[in-house]
């Protein structure tokens, strides 16, 4: 009665394939949010850079 199957093996390895596939997106979502924000911090330093070098240059 209590015999191994096939089917209930591969739908527990499915189950679990979604978990950590939810949980991988997750990560990654978050570590390309973290890694954009520090590119556009970056932008915005050169750019005022730049507004600066050009104001000191009008003045």
């Amino acid at each position: 009665m209590s015999s191994f199957n096939l089917v209930d093996a591969l739908f527990q390895l499915l189950s679990l394939a979604c978990i950590v596939l939810i949980i991988v997106l997750i990560v990654s979502f978050f570590r390309s949010k973290k890694y954009r924000k520090k590119q556009l911090d970056r932008i915005e330093k050169k750019i005022d850079d730049i507004n600066q070098r050009i104001n000191k240059d009008a003045d």
